[in-house]
C-alpha cells in the first residue's frame, strides 16, 4: 500500500511540476503583450485559468491542511506561503477581471462588448505588476523544491538518457 501511495505522490509532484512550468512559460509570454502580440496576450492568459485550476486542485490538500491549522500551531514560512499565496490568488483575480474588461481581442471575437472606462488599463498593469513581484518572492520560497523535482524529472532522466555519468565498463 505504502509503494502504491509513493507512486502516486511521484506521479503528482511530476504533474505540479508540468503544470507550474507551463504556467510559468505562459506567464513569461503574456507579461509583455506588445513581444506576443494582443491575441495570444488575450487568448493565453484566458487559456492559463485551466492551468491554473488543476495547480489548485493539484495542491488542495495542502490548501486544506495549512487553512484549518493557520490559527494554530503552524510554523512561520507555511504562514507566509499561504498568506503570499493567498496574495496571489486575488491579485491574479483582479488580472483576469480588469484584463477581461479592457480585452480588444477574444471578447469581441466571442461578439461580447464590455464597457470601457473606470481605469481598467491602470488597474491591469499595476496588478500585473504587483503579481510579478509576488510570484518572485513565491518562487524565491520554493526554490528548494522547483531545483530538486527539476532535477529528478528532467535533469536525471535526460541524463540518463543520453548515458551521460553512466559507469563505464570494466572490461574496455
Amino acid at each position: 500500500m505504502t509503494e502504491e501511495v509513493s507512486k502516486s505522490a511521484l506521479s503528482q509532484t511530476r504533474s505540479k511540476l508540468w503544470v507550474d512550468i507551463l504556467i510559468f512559460a505562459a506567464f513569461l509570454i503574456t507579461m509583455e503583450p506588445r513581444g506576443s502580440g494582443l491575441a495570444i496576450h488575450e487568448w493565453l492568459t484566458l487559456s492559463m485559468l485551466a492551468a491554473m485550476t488543476v495547480h489548485l486542485l493539484l495542491n488542495w490538500d495542502w490548501i486544506i491542511t495549512i487553512t484549518s491549522r493557520f490559527l494554530g500551531k503552524l510554523g512561520g514560512l507555511n504562514r507566509i506561503n499561504y498568506i503570499l499565496n493567498w496574495l496571489l490568488f486575488v491579485d491574479g483575480t483582479l488580472i483576469m477581471i480588469s484584463g477581461i474588461m479592457i480585452s480588444e481581442v477574444a471578447l469581441p471575437f466571442m461578439g461580447i462588448q464590455l464597457p470601457q472606462g473606470f481605469g481598467w488599463r491602470r488597474l491591469h498593469d499595476m496588478s500585473a505588476n504587483l503579481f510579478l513581484l509576488m510570484l518572485g518572492v513565491h518562487t524565491a520560497l520554493h526554490w528548494s523544491w522547483i531545483v530538486s523535482t527539476f532535477n529528478r524529472y528532467v535533469i536525471q532522466p535526460v541524463a540518463r538518457m543520453l548515458g551521460v555519468g553512466a559507469k563505464k565498463d570494466a572490461s574496455a
